[in-house]
């Protein structure tokens, strides 16, 4: 990169911010949208009309967005969308990561650099009183508490039909559900195995709302538990009795140590046969750049917000702690399709 494309580039970033809010508002206003539906370029009084934004908001607005690619000037006060303005506007993942960026991390990344130093998430002061954000996770405020679990449910639910085949070729007769948030695995379980027997285990606000989404369902609520737990007291206990003990994007919300802890807890009152699979969305095992990307940038919002110590991690690392703790890895499933997970199949050394 030659001196002056570095330094365009580092000017960029130091007002990317800006680039930000101007996407936010762009599909907040519906300005992107009528450019969409128009087909073709539109005046900035065209655009202003047809989004009831005034013409001073549209203009400062898609000067900024012109420089960053998302539109193009055509002629005088003349614009069309790019192609980066249509996937802004049209791709799920873009906005899933756009809207959880702003409504939920937005204002803790202020604290970036204090959580980093402090080792603390000092950021999560933004969002409410808790000592990390999984105590809150139920009662967040709109429009934060749809754009956390958006984006959470965006990375798992393409690939829950993948994943249930690879769990039930065990043919489990009994399933613990470690940190099963809303209950959106046991309900996908239970109806994919009329046998199935569920236990459930998190923190008691996440008990709470799965409790409330469940109980709803009269075919299959009767084959659910449910038991409050914090993983991170070292005098809880997973009980025994399970044949398959499954945690979906559960680990990386934890420091290395305490995922060690978390799998000593099972080891204890685990059967000899028994698994346990681990799915997670690994930097390393991603097949795109925008993927890898928004994982460690996702990173940040562990340190910032969630918990202050724990990441998105690499395959290789996770299988680290796995040995550590006592298991081996005994195979490596790669969901196919749109997702974006590895499931970790480990067992008793």
């Amino acid at each position: 990169m030659k001196a002056i494309d570095a330094l365009h580039e580092a000017h960029k970033l130091a007002f990317s911010p800006f680039v930000f809010e101007t996407a936010y508002c762009l599909l907040e206003l519906n300005i992107l949208e009528v450019m969409h539906e128009n087909r073709g370029p539109m005046s900035i009084k065209d655009i202003a009309k047809k989004s009831n934004v005034s013409e001073y908001g549209v203009r400062v607005l898609l000067e900024m967005a012109e420089s960053a690619d998302i539109v193009k000037k055509t002629e005088e006060d003349v614009y069309k969308a790019t192609k980066i303005g249509y996937f802004i506007l049209r791709d799920e993942m873009t906005r899933v990561n756009l809207y959880f960026t702003h409504d939920v991390c937005y204002r803790g990344l202020f604290h970036l650099k204090e959580s980093i130093v402090n080792g603390k998430a000092e950021g999560l002061k933004t969002l409410g009183d808790w000592e990390t954000i999984y105590q809150g996770l139920s009662i967040l405020p709109e429009p934060i508490k749809t754009s956390w679990f958006d984006f959470d449910h965006f990375y798992s639910d393409n690939s829950f039909d993948d994943a249930l085949k690879v769990i039930f070729s065990h043919n489990p007769k009994q399933l613990f559900d470690i940190g099963g948030n809303t209950g959106k695995w046991c309900i996908a379980s239970t109806e994919h195995d009329p046998n199935i027997k569920m236990k459930m285990f998190d923190l008691p606000v996440q008990i709470k709302a799965a409790k409330e989404n469940i109980g709803k369902m009269d075919d299959i609520k009767d084959r659910i538990e449910f038991q409050e737990i914090d993983l991170l007291d070292k005098t809880s206990e997973i009980p025994a009795g399970a044949d398959v003990y499954w945690m979906s994007q559960f680990l990386d919300c934890f420091s290395e140590a305490e995922i060690e802890q978390i799998l000593l807890q099972i080891k204890k009152n685990m059967k000899k046969d028994a698994r346990i699979f681990i799915m997670e969305t690994f930097i390393d095992n991603q097949r795109f750049p925008a993927a890898t990307h928004s994982l460690v940038a996702t990173s940040l919002y562990f340190t910032a917000l969630a918990n202050g110590n724990s990441k998105m991690y690499t395959s290789t690392a996770m299988k680290y702690i796995v040995e550590k703790a006592g298991f081996d890895t005994i195979d490596e499933h790669h969901l196919h399709g749109d997702s974006f997970h590895t499931i970790l199949e480990i067992k008793l050394k």
